[in-house]
């Protein structure tokens, strides 16, 4: 299905966020994310299912002073 990743288009297979960053190489990174703009914990990814046309932003923190 298309998606758009951090403002880009890309095809993945999903069906969940959880099985889209584990395509993108992010399945067991420290990350946050939002779904059509909205914030959606860690523990909801693994049941938050994805369409065709979702947004989804994926974040990893910074550290820095």
């Amino acid at each position: 299905m298309k998606i758009t990743l951090n403002g880009e288009t890309r095809d993945l297979s999903g069906p969940t966020v959880q099985d889209a960053l584990v395509e993108i190489g992010l399945g067991a990174a420290k990350v946050a994310t939002a779904l059509n703009g909205n914030f959606l914990p860690a523990a909801s990814r693994a049941a938050t299912a994805l369409k065709a046309g979702d947004a989804l932003e994926v974040v990893a923190p910074m550290q820095g002073g």
